[in-house]
């Protein structure tokens, strides 16, 4: 079968869409199959799992353009909305592109890091897009109440995760110890070292274990989204914790290519009673001294701006004039399934009265229910995958092209449009065949051969 993909227009068939269908939803023997022979294909068709380090400290170095890489959470219809961003990324060259999915994601929407990265692969693949493929652990996050009651429990729990994306081929993780920042602690330092600490203890974790050939993007975050709006000094304070803990855990580790920071966004956006999204004022300022400070005193890409797909459309050009390196984008996609004109009726009525029967302890007193549904339908992407994969394929069509239209404007304003030349110059992803796994031996003895 292998060598049958050695054909474009096989991959960029109906063929593709089987194999991507039996990742998610095979039995066990052919996820495990499908999965595999998605990742040999991508390998040689030149799709492969890629660490954005290298472009991010390039970027740093003032060597590329400013841009604002889009890090898109491709939470539901993931492999319909995989294959819209990559026809837009094709259609307008672009290289600087990421797909991710946080820890509290992986749960509600059902996808494990080897489903999401063999779907993200496929869709790449499908739309004839070439390239290091970013894929992203978003908010690898410590839960503070679960670290406050059993703190090597809980980062034990974040370790395992790490490790099963880097096996899957995330290469790049944000590591997220915001949570434990203490803004009650007197000094900067002291606020921030718990947060340093932890974040230089996973960047040593990761290191130990990156494949060979590859340096895994790390990120770290100074201030938890939604919270206090950073600072340079925090910056400062973060940043020489972080490295002196680094220093001391031994080895001459690389540490970290961009910083977190929040500027006044939150997750999701400010829901209002009617269900729409309020204004909220960015600190834009805040975020050009952070990254200016981030880039030429500490050799980062720069500064990352979280919770901002549900800003207005005007908002997002400003990002690459602060010199933004990266922007998380997630909820406003989520809206544009959920919300779409095409998607059948009775399927919308579905899922929010299973909203409201299996979410109800979310329904926070004073929020109408447009407010409460808004919030919580997120927690539907899982118990209703399937149904959203089973959906018609002019329904689907339609989804992506809204889908499509949205990150080709995003891209233009964010200037990532023409990326994939210099993404090409600093991204050399290696060549990274996996041995076929005992269903794809039993299956096809003659393929496993051909992807020695």
């Amino acid at each position: 079968m292998l060598k049958q993909f050695d054909d474009p227009k096989l991959r960029q068939s109906a063929a593709m869409d089987d194999l991507a269908r039996q990742a998610v939803f095979g039995t066990p023997d052919e996820k495990e199959r499908a999965r595999w022979l998605i990742w040999e294909i991508g390998q040689w068709a030149g799709v492969r799992p890629a660490s954005i380090h290298e472009l991010y400290l390039a970027r740093g170095r003032g060597e590329v353009p400013a841009f604002t890489t889009p890090a898109i959470n491709v939470r539901v219809l993931a492999y319909d909305t995989g294959r819209a961003i990559f026809r837009a990324a094709k259609r307008l060259e672009v290289g600087a592109v990421i797909c991710e999915i946080a820890r509290s994601e992986i749960a509600y929407t059902d996808q494990r890091p080897a489903e999401y990265v063999a779907v993200m692969t496929a869709a790449a693949l499908r739309e004839g897009f070439v390239g290091p493929l970013f894929i992203q652990g978003d908010h690898v996050q410590v839960n503070a109440k679960k670290y406050a009651a059993d703190p090597e429990a809980e980062l034990a729990a974040l370790r395992t995760l790490i490790e099963e994306e880097l096996h899957a081929g995330f290469y790049n993780i944000d590591v997220d110890t915001s949570t434990l920042v203490d803004l009650a602690k007197p000094t900067l330092d002291e606020q921030q070292r718990t947060n340093y600490e932890r974040a230089a203890e996973f960047t040593q974790f990761i290191r130990d274990r990156e494949p060979d050939g590859v340096t895994v993007s790390v990120g770290a975050e100074i201030g938890e989204v939604g919270g206090k709006n950073s600072d340079v000094h925090e910056l400062k304070a973060f940043m020489e914790g972080f490295l002196r803990t680094l220093k001391r855990l031994g080895k001459q580790y690389v540490g970290i290519s961009k910083i977190s920071v929040q500027t006044g966004t939150s997750h999701g956006g400010v829901v209002l009673p009617d269900g729409s999204i309020a204004k909220v004022q960015i600190d834009l300022e805040a975020l050009r001294a952070l990254s200016h400070e981030a880039r030429t005193k500490y050799g980062l890409g720069g500064a990352v701006q979280h919770g901002a797909s549900t800003l207005p459309p005007e908002a997002f050009g400003q990002f690459p004039a602060c010199e933004a390196v990266e922007i998380h984008l997630a909820t406003n996609f989520q809206t544009i399934v959920f919300d779409h004109p095409k998607l059948p009726a009775d399927l919308r009525r579905e899922i929010n009265e299973w909203v409201k029967a299996e979410c109800k302890d979310e329904w926070k007193k004073g929020d109408t229910e447009e407010q409460f549904i808004y919030k919580s339908r997120k927690k539907a992407i899982g118990p209703f995958k399937r149904r959203l994969w089973d959906l018609s394929a002019d329904v689907r069509a339609a989804i992506g092209a809204t889908l499509e239209q949205t990150f080709a404007f995003l891209f233009e304003q964010l200037r990532v449009k023409g990326t994939r030349a210099a993404t090409d110059r600093y991204v050399r992803p290696p060549l990274a065949s996996h041995a076929a796994p005992r269903a794809a031996l039993v299956a096809a003895p003659d393929d496993a051969e051909a992807g020695e």
